[in-house]
């Protein structure tokens, strides 16, 4: 029996509620669903008013942001790299993928990619809160996913031993 049936929401921090929510509506065509703003945290009582904000991200998936004036001013972890945070949304095709490429440079937004990852691939660009954004096409095939699937477990567990990247799957990184 499963307890999980969706992500209900992801929240991050923003600098700036009112930019963000029109940010991802502009370039990303993001709904705004939602927005909840208190002078007391709920789960904690705790004096600091917040704002809080929903956008829809398709299929019942929503991407939310805190505005926080009291706290100081956002960072992020300067011990992990910043190709590593990362929010990642699905597009349809490759069409959608270029197009979106096109939009956002033509907003000024600097793009990297397409990035060919073998099973998708991919864009990546900033948001205004400086979160790393990727939109990812799929592009492999039944017989790549069933490969990958077979070996996952044995891959986890000589990494978890080893600390150095498996073969298992090395013809994804094979050039073509």
């Amino acid at each position: 029996m499963a307890l999980l049936q969706r992500i209900h929401h992801v929240a991050y921090r923003c600098r700036d509620a009112k930019q963000t929510v029109e940010w991802y509506r502009k370039h990303l065509g993001m709904d705004f669903v939602l927005a909840i703003a208190e002078d007391n945290v709920p789960s904690t009582g705790a004096p600091d008013p917040y704002m809080h904000v929903f956008l829809d991200a398709g299929q019942g998936n929503v991407l939310a942001f805190f505005e926080l004036p009291n706290s100081p001013a956002m960072g992020r972890d300067t011990n992990t790299p910043e190709w590593v945070q990362h929010i990642a949304f699905k597009v349809a095709s490759m069409d959608e993928l270029l197009a979106a490429k096109a939009r956002l440079q033509a907003a000024g937004i600097e793009v990297i990619g397409p990035t060919e990852h073998t099973i998708f691939k991919s864009i990546y660009f900033f948001d205004p809160n400086g979160h790393r954004l990727e939109l990812a096409v799929d592009t492999a095939t039944p017989q790549m996913n069933a490969d990958l699937d077979k070996v996952k477990w044995d891959m986890l567990e000589e990494w978890s031993k080893t600390k150095r990247a498996p073969k298992h799957a090395a013809w994804m990184h094979e050039k073509h």
